[in-house]
C-alpha cells in the first residue's frame, strides 16, 4: 500500500482525475512536492522542530517512565500502593482539554514554548503499566537483592543492572513515544502561535487546509483565481504529505529493530 501512495504522490493530476488510480500512471509529475518544497525554509525549520521534540520527548519520555514504573514494580518501595493509584486514576477521570490549556498556558507560562510539544506526551498512564508489568516479570528480585549486597545505589542497579535487562521494553515504549512525538499535530494546535516552533505535521496540516480551502472557493477569486484553483494537486499532495511526513520514520525503523533483538538477547539472563 505504501509503494501505491508513492506512485499517487508521483501521477499528473490530471491525469489522475481522468484516468484514476493507477498501479502505472499515464502521465508522471512532481508537482505535489514541488508545491510543499516551496514553502522552502518553513519545511526545513519544521523538520529541525520535530526532530528535537522527537529525540527530547523520547529520552525524556523514557528516563521518567522508566523510574516511575520500576518504583511500582518494587514491593519493598513503601509508597507504591498511592503512587499506582496516582498514575491509574487518569486513565478512568481525564481532566479535560480546558484544564489541560489552562495548566500549560497560565500556570507553567508554556505558551509558543518547545516544551508545549514535550511534556504533553512524555508521560501516559498506559506506558506506565506495561512498562511496570515488564519489569516485575523480567527482573528477578534475586538479581536486585545481589546487586544491593554489593553495594549498589538505587540509580546504580537502575542503570548498570536494571536497563539493560529491560532493554526490549524499554524499546517498546520508546518506538510508541516516538511515534506519537513523530506524528503530533494537536499540541501545535493549542499551544503554538510562533511558526518558530510549528512541527511537520502541523505545517503539512496548514499546507492542506489551505489548498483545500482555494479548490472550494475559486469562484470568488476571479478567472485567474479559477485557473489557479484548477491546476493545484488537490489529491496528489495528500499522498505526497503522507509520504514525506512516513519515510522518515521508515527509514528509522532498521536502528530500533536492532536494539529490539539486541535488548532480546541482554534481556535473557534468568534467574
Amino acid at each position: 500500500p505504501f509503494i501505491f501512495v508513492i506512485i499517487i504522490s508521483l501521477t499528473d493530476e490530471e491525469s489522475l482525475t481522468m484516468n484514476g488510480y493507477r498501479f502505472i500512471p499515464e502521465e508522471w509529475s512532481l508537482y505535489a512536492y514541488q508545491y510543499i518544497i516551496n514553502a522552502g525554509e518553513n519545511i526545513l525549520r519544521s523538520y529541525g522542530v520535530t526532530i528535537l521534540v522527537t529525540v527530547v520527548g523520547t529520552i525524556l519520555g523514557l528516563l521518567l517512565t522508566g523510574t516511575y514504573a520500576y518504583s511500582l514494580s518494587r514491593k519493598t518501595y513503601a509508597f507504591r500502593s498511592f503512587f499506582t493509584k496516582v498514575i491509574t486514576v487518569p486513565m478512568l477521570f481525564s481532566g479535560g482539554m480546558i484544564a489541560n490549556y489552562l495548566v500549560m498556558t497560565k500556570v507553567l507560562m508554556l505558551k509558543n514554548s518547545v516544551w508545549a510539544l514535550i511534556l504533553p506526551l512524555c508521560m501516559n498512564s498506559f506506558n506506565v503499566i506495561v512498562l511496570r508489568t515488564f519489569f516485575k516479570t523480567s527482573i528477578p528480585d534475586s538479581v536486585v537483592e545481589s546487586a544491593k549486597i554489593d553495594g549498589a545505589s538505587e540509580w546504580r542497579l537502575f542503570f548498570k543492572i536494571v536497563i539493560p535487562m529491560a532493554m526490549p521494553g524499554l524499546a517498546t515504549i520508546g518506538l510508541f513515544l516516538t511515534l506519537g512525538y513523530w506524528n503530533d499535530w494537536f499540541n501545535a494546535l493549542m499551544y503554538i502561535d510562533d511558526k518558530t516552533w510549528i512541527p511537520l505535521q502541523f505545517l503539512l496540516m496548514q499546507i492542506q487546509n489551505s489548498i483545500d480551502w482555494l479548490a472550494s472557493n475559486k469562484s470568488m477569486m476571479g478567472v485567474d483565481g479559477i485557473q489557479a484553483a484548477a491546476n493545484l494537486p488537490k489529491e496528489t499532495i495528500k499522498m505526497a504529505i503522507v509520504v514525506i511526513s512516513t519515510l522518515p520514520i521508515i527509514f528509522a525503523y532498521p536502528f530500533f529493530q536492532r536494539y529490539f533483538v539486541n535488548g532480546l538477547t541482554i534481556g535473557a539472563v534468568k534467574e
